[in-house]
């Protein structure tokens, strides 16, 4: 890879196409968040249930993520480059997988397709962290992850809000017919995954790729044979850079938050402020509709608070920004534990929101500080363990835990979620930031 001196400094609108894509990642992953809980409990999935089945998530990240980042580490293309090739296959796989989504039939049908979807994602998804580190001086990088975030903002409010917007504007049905997925949500996945398609091949097609520094040293190094790639992708993990350990422990407890929310807001929302736990109530619909609003404004604040965050971390630094906004994040979650009104239920996505924005840039931009420039696709897929891992350590025990020590009462584990991200947000002093101060 280049080295940081002799990387061009980008335009804004350079940096707007590089980033493009994850408009389209994002509208994808939004769909998810915001609806698969409810078309599985449309299919008859009960609350136990919910976090076995979102297993896919985190399992595909923890398989997909460092396998792609070594390929696309290692890959390159005269005219399609490192990381765009990655970019677009993904893309193909994912829209495919959200056309067929909403016409399952069966929970284990939407199951397989989750995974399918998952693994897609994330081989679109892995390599654009790594492409901010490529192409950008270290003085651009959380410019550049910030930009990410903001279209990872944009991305989601529509997407999030799509059932609600087809159900008042358009009037498509809202109401699932003889246990299937209502067309409000049908439909919804079908725009998402033309967006999906469209927004990754703007980047493909309006962005470049620096080569590697020295080619020939690049070639000989790709020519080392499988099991050379399997010692190092294995390898690495055990030398990681210690500002990576560090901020291991605070995106552990960060993404249990972030898991718990995702899974039993639809079911905390239906029962603790429109009083139904019947999914194929209308009641339960209109829940489900109601907190793609809620996703949409934490989305909403993100996207805006991705170009402040920056120059807060400037004036202060990157770690203080992102300790702040996750005790916020937590305070914020926590108490949707105790509100029963719809329109209160709007303040905490703001917190959430600030959370989530943070969340998308800081570590990012602390991690690329500290990695040697040509593992930075590798290293940026391993950091994705500490992402999946907690996630999958929710899936196993927060049904269990929602069931015995909750007597069921799903808005309980969003508390415990909140508690959880408050944590992170302490444990966020004792990371060590090699670049102090945002650039």
């Amino acid at each position: 890879m280049h080295s940081s001196s002799t990387k061009p400094r980008l335009s804004f609108w350079q940096l707007w196409n590089m980033s493009f894509g994850f408009f389209g990642i994002q509208f994808g992953f939004a769909l998810q968040n915001a609806n698969i809980s409810r078309i599985y409990s449309t299919l008859g999935a009960n609350p136990d249930q919910l976090p076995f089945l979102w297993l896919a998530a985190p399992v595909t990240g923890l398989l997909v993520q460092p396998i792609i980042g070594y390929l696309s580490d290692n890959t390159w293309h005269p005219k399609w480059g490192r990381r765009r090739p990655f970019f677009f296959l993904g893309a193909v796989f994912a829209s495919l997988a959200l056309f067929a989504m909403p016409n399952s039939h069966a929970i284990w049908m939407a199951a397989v397709l989750l995974w399918m979807l998952d693994a897609a994602i994330n081989v679109s998804m892995e390599p654009f962290r790594a492409f901010v580190g490529d192409k950008l001086d270290a003085s651009q990088q959380t410019a550049g992850f910030a930009m990410q975030t903001f279209f990872i903002g944009c991305g989601a409010v529509i997407a999030s809000l799509l059932p609600t917007i087809l159900t008042d504007y358009a009037g498509v049905s809202n109401v699932p017919v003889d246990g299937s997925v209502p067309d409000s949500v049908r439909y919804a996945f079908y725009l998402g995954g033309a967006v999906f398609f469209c927004a990754v091949l703007w980047t493909v097609l309006a962005s470049d790729e620096l080569p590697p520094e020295n080619l020939e040293e690049f070639r000989r190094d790709r020519k080392r044979g499988m099991g050379h790639a399997l010692a190092e992708i294995f390898g690495g993990v055990l030398r990681m850079p210690k500002t990576m350990v560090q901020l291991a422990f605070v995106q552990f407890f960060t993404w249990i938050a972030l898991f718990a929310m995702w899974i039993y807001s639809t079911a905390s929302v239906a029962e603790n402020v429109f009083g139904t736990a019947d999914a194929q109530s209308a009641l339960y619909q209109e829940a489900g509709n109601y907190v793609g609003l809620m996703f949409a404004v934490y989305n909403g604040v993100s996207a805006l608070a991705a170009f402040v965050l920056p120059v807060l971390a400037r004036a202060t630094s990157r770690k203080a920004v992102h300790m702040i906004c996750l005790v916020i994040g937590g305070i914020s979650l926590a108490s949707v534990y105790a509100i029963h009104d719809k329109q209160t239920l709007i303040l905490p996505m703001i917190g959430i929101g600030l959370a989530w924005a943070s969340i998308l840039t800081m570590p990012y931009a602390i991690l690329a500080g500290a990695l040697p420039a040509k593992r930075m696709g590798y290293y940026m897929g391993v950091f994705n363990f500490f992402v999946v891992i907690p996630q999958i350590v929710s899936a196993v025990l927060l049904g269990f835990v929602t069931r015995h020590f909750f007597a069921g009462h799903t808005a309980s584990t969003l508390a415990l979620g909140g508690a959880s991200m408050a944590l992170a947000g302490v444990l966020t002093l004792f990371v060590r930031d090699t670049a102090r101060r945002a650039e």
